[in-house]
């Protein structure tokens, strides 16, 4: 008789991500004021394929190690917990 799987968490929804669409991304990324900060930022998803996303921003953004990315463009995996589908804004 197999034993229980056990996960150290709840398995992520897969949703993956097309060319298009509008999502969040959680980086670091310059405000309106400039500054530098880090949270959600929204973006274009500018391309896609089963394993990554590309997304493209209309603000300066960062990679970890602080240097600017020149072309604004975020590579992320399609189940990363650091990218979401865009919230409504009113």
């Amino acid at each position: 008789m197999a034993g229980k799987v056990v996960f150290s968490e709840k398995p992520r929804d897969t949703h993956f991500f097309d060319v298009g669409d509008l999502v969040e991304v959680y980086c670091d990324h310059d405000n309106e004021q400039g500054e530098r900060v880090q949270g959600w930022l929204a973006g274009v998803v500018v391309q896609a394929n089963d394993k990554m996303v590309a997304v493209q921003f209309q603000q300066n953004v960062y990679l970890t190690h602080g240097w600017m990315v020149p072309d604004r463009v975020l590579w992320c995996p399609q189940n990363s917990k650091q990218i979401r589908p865009a919230r409504k804004r009113k």
